[in-house]
């Protein structure tokens, strides 16, 4: 009997899932945000640069903290729902970290060598509070979508760059393909071509694993570079850890 109510109990929570209404959160203070983004060369690399100060000073990461910190996510319907949701919530936490901290050379310097900033809390989100390893390593990558780690900035100069808008569910796999695009065409940080071997980022070695779906590192590399040589690959362009700010 109990277990057919449980039975019951289950169904009726997937079909009211599967026709609730998915919605997103208000992304408007966060587009404000991403107006402080732009381009530019930092230890002789280009991408795109924050200006913390100015994010701070004008309240607009707090307001578009605060609207993420707000949303219901049990509003997020679908699985491009809950990327773009995540993505940007990971992206909008470690802006607040360094925001929070502000001034510091790297993130990484607002942690220590036995509590790592990845594993402090960041914020919260759907009323629990999260450290951003928990958004990137419990959320994201079970989702198995490669793709993230082209996406979520950990506010570095080796990171991925900021996009100058939200993900959205809408947009989503567009928006994916165009950071990888954009990633694997900047020698500075994602992929090089010398003389005797194709250098990619380190990025691709730590999350060797979450591109198998895809064929492997070098399947998803010739996806988005169709003009690569058959040359051995190394993950060895050097990961700066400098934040990615204007300042």
């Amino acid at each position: 009997m109990l277990h057919k109510f449980l039975t019951v109990l289950l169904a009726g929570q997937l079909w009211f899932a599967n026709t609730v209404h998915a919605e997103e959160p208000d992304w408007s203070a966060y587009k404000t945000v991403l107006t402080q983004v732009k381009p530019g060369t930092k230890n002789g690399v280009k991408l795109m640069l924050v200006d913390y100060p100015a994010i701070k000073a004008d309240g607009s990461l707090d307001k578009a903290y605060q609207a993420l910190a707000g949303f219901d996510i049990n509003r997020l319907a679908g699985r491009e729902e809950q990327l773009a949701f995540y993505i940007n919530a990971y992206n909008i936490l470690a802006l607040k970290t360094v925001a929070d901290h502000w001034p510091v050379e790297s993130i990484k310097d607002v942690g220590g060598l036995f509590s790592p900033v990845w594993d402090k809390p960041a914020g919260e989100l759907g009323g629990k509070t999260v450290s951003l390893g928990e958004v990137e390593h419990k959320i994201l990558r079970p989702m198995g979508e490669p793709r993230i780690h082209l996406a979520i900035v950990c506010a570095s100069v080796s990171c991925p760059d900021l996009r100058d808008e939200p993900y959205t569910a809408a947009q989503l796999s567009a928006q994916l393909d165009d950071q990888a695009q954009q990633f694997l065409n900047n020698p500075g940080k994602g992929l090089r071509i010398d003389e005797d071997h194709l250098s990619v980022s380190q990025i691709f070695d730590w999350f060797e694993k979450d591109f198998a779906a895809d064929g492997g590192v070098k399947a998803f590399l010739k996806k988005y570079r169709t003009d690569l040589p058959e040359l051995k690959l190394k993950t060895d362009i050097d990961y700066d850890w400098t934040v990615n700010s204007s300042r």
